[in-house]
């Protein structure tokens, strides 16, 4: 917190002393305030970091990759000095991985003979890279952003390229890259309404930032005016639409086993969080009235949360079961109303398809929305609440197009789903529109795996003609 206030308080500086950015002269005033915001932040990360150190040796899931976020690598991880290029992805979680992961199938198909590296940052990204990279590519753990770990990693990985997904800045490790010469390119960039008032306000800090990267290839055009506003080059950045969008649904789709009976659906609520789990488990009682075969399916967020879930059920007089311990409860072979808990990982999508119902998480609540993509590309219809600021122009282009649902509340939501379970023309039309939709934006892998390449190509004469 004091750091952040130290930071503000010298762009507020900043304003005084040199104003607007279009005031001549004002570039100078602000590369010394960016130099020493930096030099702030690097203070407060070596405040910080025993701290950090201490959460993570108290978690067992974050003790893993600990050493090599401290810059000691496998010797399997080093670069080959010879003709093999490395091209490190970073992607900080199990999202990051998913939407990133038909790039790194475009990129490794593309240049076969290179060496594509992903980095994470949680366990659970580590886990999704490896099922769904298996073979194309070698996982490693993105370092603390300590200038001396980053050289040391930069030196063993020997990166030729660096592509970091959806806006993770680290400025020490973007600043030591361009100083080895790597370029940088910003991949299904987004800036959250929040995240980009909160940058704005330490624009000289993120505007030195943003100058590390050779391309900045963001989702919308909401998001290439507000980095451009932070200090991106603007010829360096385009807008190439939403990585999400490129997601295939599998044709050899094996329905998940729920244990359903004859006439029994699902109500498929993805990615929930606490607060929005209360409001589906009464929309859910009011439901049984219109629907008695529905059975709900929950998917919190975090999978650790599976248990206080399952309190909440019962809680609210509902039978709570587990997806991991289906096949041995005896309960869960017992039809009638009941709560499945979706406690595994990587099925949520295959469960969309099998939805009849769907709520998208994240949305009755200010995190800004989870992705509607998945249950879109499914043929559902979409219906989410209020909060969709990270999906915001998909949002729109859903509610306006008749393939979604946009709900303030629990009561609209169970008035929403009743409508749809009481009309099945309707219901089937929006999940028509909804696939649609998404259909219509698909193409942004290669278009980003097109100016990548083409980087990559100047760089390799520019490396060609220094000989």
């Amino acid at each position: 917190m004091e750091l952040e206030t130290a930071l503000k308080h010298l762009d507020e500086q900043a304003d005084h002393l040199v104003g607007d950015d279009s005031e001549k002269g004002s570039g100078t005033g602000r590369d010394l305030l960016g130099s020493l915001m930096f030099a702030i932040y690097n203070i407060g990360l070596v405040l910080a970091f025993p701290l950090i150190l201490g959460i993570m040796l108290a978690k067992q899931r974050c003790r893993g990759g600990l050493a090599q976020r401290l810059g000691w690598l496998p010797q399997n991880l080093a670069g080959d000095r010879g003709d093999a290029p490395t091209i490190w992805v970073h992607a900080v979680s199990m999202g990051e991985v998913n939407a990133v992961v038909p790039l790194v199938q475009e990129l490794k198909a593309r240049y076969p003979a290179h060496r594509v590296m992903v980095s994470t940052v949680t366990e659970t990204g580590k886990e999704t890279m490896l099922r769904q990279l298996e073979g194309l590519a070698q996982h490693l753990y993105f370092p603390f952003d300590f200038g001396f770990v980053v050289r040391k990693v930069l030196a063993t990985v020997r990166p030729r390229l660096f592509v970091v997904v959806e806006t993770e800045l680290w400025p020490n490790f973007l600043r030591e890259a361009a100083n080895r010469g790597v370029p940088c390119v910003l991949v299904n960039g987004r800036l959250s309404t929040d995240s980009f008032h909160g940058y704005l306000r330490l624009r000289p800090f993120f505007r030195r930032i943003l100058q590390g990267f050779s391309l900045c290839l963001m989702q919308t055009d909401r998001d290439v005016e507000r980095i451009v506003r932070l200090g991106a080059d603007p010829s360096r950045v385009v807008r190439t639409g939403n990585l999400k969008f490129d997601q295939q649904i599998a044709s050899n789709f094996q329905p998940i086993a729920l244990g359903l009976e004859a006439g029994e659906e699902l109500f498929v609520a993805g990615s929930t969080h606490p607060a929005e789990e209360e409001v589906v488990l009464d929309c859910y009682r009011r439901l049984l009235k219109i629907a008695s075969g529905l059975v709900l399916v929950i998917a919190p967020r975090h999978i650790e949360r599976a248990d206080a879930v399952a309190a909440m059920v019962r809680a609210k007089g509902l039978l709570p079961l587990r997806k991991t311990t289906l096949g041995s409860s005896p309960e869960g072979r017992s039809p009638g109303p009941r709560v499945i808990i979706l406690d595994t990982r990587g099925e949520l999508a295959a469960l969309y398809q099998q939805a009849t119902l769907v709520f998208v998480g994240g949305s009755l609540v200010p995190i800004g929305g989870h992705s509607p993509v998945e249950p879109a590309l499914c043929g559902k219809a979409v219906v989410f609440g209020s909060y969709m600021d990270h999906f915001a122009e998909l949002a729109d282009l859903l509610v306006s197009q008749g393939g979604g649902i946009q709900v303030n509340d629990g009561e609209e939501l169970m008035m929403a789903m009743a409508a749809l379970l009481k009309d099945r023309g309707r219901l089937k039309d929006m999940g028509r529109i909804a696939a649609q939709i998404v259909q219509a934006q698909q193409g942004t892998v290669a278009k980003n795996a097109e100016l990548i390449a083409q980087l990559l190509e100047r760089g390799r004469a520019t490396a060609h003609e220094s000989k």
